[in-house]
């Protein structure tokens, strides 16, 4: 079962999602805005501009793109960050 990364950034974390159709809209302050059309309905999604992103945070963020996908939550980890 893969973990989810202890240091990733905002920064990377937008960079990997690109993979599933998520494009930066925007970006005020320390927050970007994401937007999907991947599954034919738009997805939004915010995520913090930090380093490293809190592990509260990114287990949100990624089960709120994993219910958009229709994926389970490990399977969607063991995709976007494969070694």
């Amino acid at each position: 079962m893969p973990k989810i990364p202890r240091d990733i950034s905002g920064n990377e974390l937008s960079k990997i999602l690109k993979k599933y159709g998520y494009d930066v809209v925007r970006q005020t302050g320390s927050h970007i805005r994401l937007i999907s059309v991947y599954k034919e309905q738009e997805h939004r999604i915010t995520i913090p501009h930090h380093h490293p992103i809190k592990i509260g945070t990114l287990n949100n963020i990624l089960n709120d793109v994993a219910e958009y996908l229709e994926i389970a939550k490990q399977t969607l980890i063991s995709q976007l960050f494969k070694k």
